[in-house]
């Protein structure tokens, strides 16, 4: 008999980061996880990328948090706020919806197993400044992982800080994708490499 590998159902929400606009589905971060906790116990099953391009936290509250119902996940990760930046979202109004997911998600999975990753700086890349004020838009992004880091430690969730990585896109033009604005994969390996002590420890390995 082939022993049963116990495999944790993972879903993965937020916008084009987490959905990997302009890379192969091998290379998002959410499936290098995946493979990366592969061949040991517990392992990943990723049932859902829920992201979309453009979504805000409003979005996922709208449209990602209620299809949870069904699939039923005992690890979430949560990547969102840059198309709040850039719609000029205001931070209260971020603090508010981020509250609401976080709650909503630490109530479905419990606290230690959810992930927050923080927002890429995107005002480093080639078409960077096509998106508003590349200070502005920078400081902006700052601001809201601020507020998600808090919020999530507040909460007893885990917040994984990948902000300096995306930097080195300013200098590293092969962590950037072919559209000269969203990540490359490898870039999303380097994430993969920061996120996944974290997630090995959430999970028990």
């Amino acid at each position: 008999m082939i022993p049963t590998v116990d495999r944790l159902r993972y879903v993965a929400l937020g916008d084009s980061y987490t959905i990997g606009t302009s890379v192969a589905p091998v290379d998002r971060w959410p499936d290098g996880l995946v493979a990366a906790l592969a061949g040991g116990e517990p392992s990943l099953d990723l049932v859902a990328n829920l992201a979309v391009d453009g979504f805000t936290t409003a979005d996922v509250i709208r449209r990602q948090l209620p299809a949870l119902d069904a699939l039923r996940p005992e690890l979430v990760s949560l990547l969102i706020g840059v198309n709040d930046v850039v719609q000029g979202v205001e931070l209260a109004t971020y603090q508010a919806n981020v509250t609401t997911v976080l709650d909503d998600l630490a109530g479905r999975a419990g606290p230690d197993r959810v992930v927050t990753v923080a927002i890429p700086d995107y005002t480093v890349t080639p078409a960077g400044a096509d998106y508003g004020d590349p200070a502005l838009r920078h400081d902006g992004i700052v601001a809201a992982n601020g507020v998600m880091a808090r919020l999530a430690t507040d909460r007893g969730i885990a917040w994984v800080d990948i902000f300096d990585l995306s930097e080195r896109a300013a200098t590293d033009r092969g962590l950037v994708a072919d559209d000269g604005l969203h990540p490359s994969g490898a870039q999303y390996a380097l994430w993969v490499e920061r996120i996944l002590p974290v997630v090995a420890r959430l999970i028990g390995r």
